[in-house]
């Protein structure tokens, strides 16, 4: 009998401590849970100084705001340089069409060997691709009869089932689009090809990002930034393509 109440003793007390133990964990994990959903942040597209803790949009242009991925990432990951270097970018030579209706073949009528700064645009976009165009059209000016000779300037649309050559002729031409400025439309099959290879792919066309791809063909060096920054900034960073440097992106906004 003594035997069985040390025995019922032992089971009470180990019945106790598992739930104690179980209290114990149960806040931990969901303190961690909690901590993670307060580290992510919404942020705009194309105006990245807009933050926010959940879904919504951007009261400067309306657009929806993004889940950060990066900001969770960071937490446990080390931060990852934007400097590209000699990344080598698989770039497709899709057959499409310029704003003047010629047939082209992107890679080796306007990339190969050159030096190219690509957006991505749609014509009946009226928050963020008038922008871009714009900025465009400064670095345009800014970098004078280097367009066309030591660097070409690529808008490629998002929207190729409603921008035909006509279109992106008539656009290019609000911004003084020069020689050294292509627009490219086509097929949507072979331009989501192109934009997927791009890095620039977006499941709506609303959506896609205000960055610019800028790089160096025959130095195989490449970096995207943002497609606002200041006039100056995105100057220097193709004057350093031109030049074959290791490129290094910026995020700063448009001044």
């Amino acid at each position: 009998m003594r035997l069985n109440c040390l025995t019922l003793g032992l089971l009470a007390c180990t019945l106790t401590f598992i739930p104690a133990q179980a209290q114990k964990e149960m806040p931990q994990r969901s303190t961690k849970t909690a901590t993670k959903k307060a580290q992510q942040t919404y942020s705009c597209p194309m105006h990245p100084d807009v933050k926010a803790k959940s879904k919504g949009k951007c009261p400067k242009c309306g657009m929806d705001l993004r889940l950060d991925k990066h900001a969770e990432a960071a937490i446990e990951a080390t931060p990852v340089s934007h400097d590209m270097g000699a990344t080598k970018m698989n770039i497709p030579d899709t057959e499409l069409l310029d704003q003047n209706g010629k047939k082209i073949h992107f890679y080796t009528d306007l990339v190969k060997g050159q030096t190219v700064v690509i957006n991505f645009i749609f014509t009946t976009c009226t928050t963020i691709c008038p922008p871009l165009g714009a900025t465009f059209a400064r670095v345009q000016k800014e970098l004078g009869d280097k367009v066309g000779r030591d660097v070409r300037f690529i808008s490629i649309s998002v929207d190729p089932a409603t921008d035909t050559p006509e279109r992106l002729k008539a656009w290019g031409a609000k911004f003084h689009a020069g020689e050294g400025w292509t627009f490219v439309t086509g097929n949507k099959p072979e331009v989501d090809e192109l934009l997927r290879a791009l890095g620039a792919s977006s499941a709506r066309r609303e959506d896609h990002s205000p960055t610019i791809l800028i790089g160096n063909d025959a130095h195989g060096a490449w970096t995207r930034t943002y497609g606002l920054a200041n006039t100056s900034q995105l100057v220097q960073i193709i004057n350093e393509a031109m030049e074959g440097k290791s490129l290094t992106a910026t995020a700063e906004g448009s001044k």
